[in-house]
């Protein structure tokens, strides 16, 4: 599949080096250089995964994730300068699927991208699931093949991480995970002490679940991890 990311940072020379280790790796990628401009370049095309740098004139990353949310369900890789964890769990808020912080390995960049594809348009592929591809729980119908969930027939938007979560969870029902688990099976990336971007992610997708069904369907098993139940 010929993947286009979009690359959105007002340091021009940060966006051409992204650009060719991307284009390396044989994806097409597309410039921006602030979030208004991010914008207009995602009305005029599809895009597989967006690169936005927070700090921004015009219109910030956090603004331009918020924007972009309204409309798509691509995957997004935020950078910041900042690395305190406040600032990367408003980031996540607002709808990223991952933060790297400035100064940034190019190599490590090009890592975070694959692992963000893989999950967005693979992850289905080698997940469990009934005969016919589906996961039907608690009103919840749950596409592995589409990566697409509904409640009722309501299609919900989730974000590529939030699919692999709920995927991960409603296939397992009653078991429970904890966040190193979760991040290992859904990142693919070895976990952290200090992350939290596993609680960032299953608050967003507890509340997008509890605005569609009235209930809460993941539930916290304080100090072991998270689950949804028969």
């Amino acid at each position: 599949m010929n993947y286009r990311i979009l690359i959105v940072d007002d340091d021009k020379d940060i966006a051409n080096l992204i650009s060719i280790y991307l284009k390396n790796e044989g994806y097409d990628t597309e410039l921006a250089h602030d979030g208004e401009a991010a914008l207009g370049k995602m009305e005029e095309g599809k895009f597989h995964l967006a690169v936005l740098d927070v700090m921004m004139p015009r219109m910030d990353g956090l603004e331009a994730c918020r924007r972009i949310r309204e409309k798509a369900e691509l995957p997004i890789l935020m950078l910041s300068a900042k690395a305190e964890d406040m600032d990367k769990i408003m980031g996540l808020m607002t709808g990223a699927d991952d933060y790297l912080v400035k100064p940034f390995n190019p190599l490590e960049l090009t890592a975070r991208v694959k692992s963000l594809l893989r999950r967005a348009y693979r992850y289905g592929q080698a997940a469990g699931g009934d005969e016919d591809g589906l996961i039907r729980l608690h009103g919840l119908t749950i596409n592995k093949a589409t990566h697409s969930a509904e409640a009722d027939g309501r299609p919900i938007r989730l974000t590529s991480t939030e699919f692999g979560i709920l995927h991960l969870l409603a296939s397992h029902p009653g078991r429970v995970f904890s966040a190193e688990d979760i991040f290992q099976q859904v990142w693919k990336e070895k976990y952290f002490e200090s992350n939290n971007t596993v609680m960032v992610h299953i608050s967003k997708l507890r509340d997008k679940l509890e605005q569609e069904t009235g209930s809460k369907l993941v539930t916290t098993v304080w100090g072991v991890g998270y689950k949804i139940d028969l």
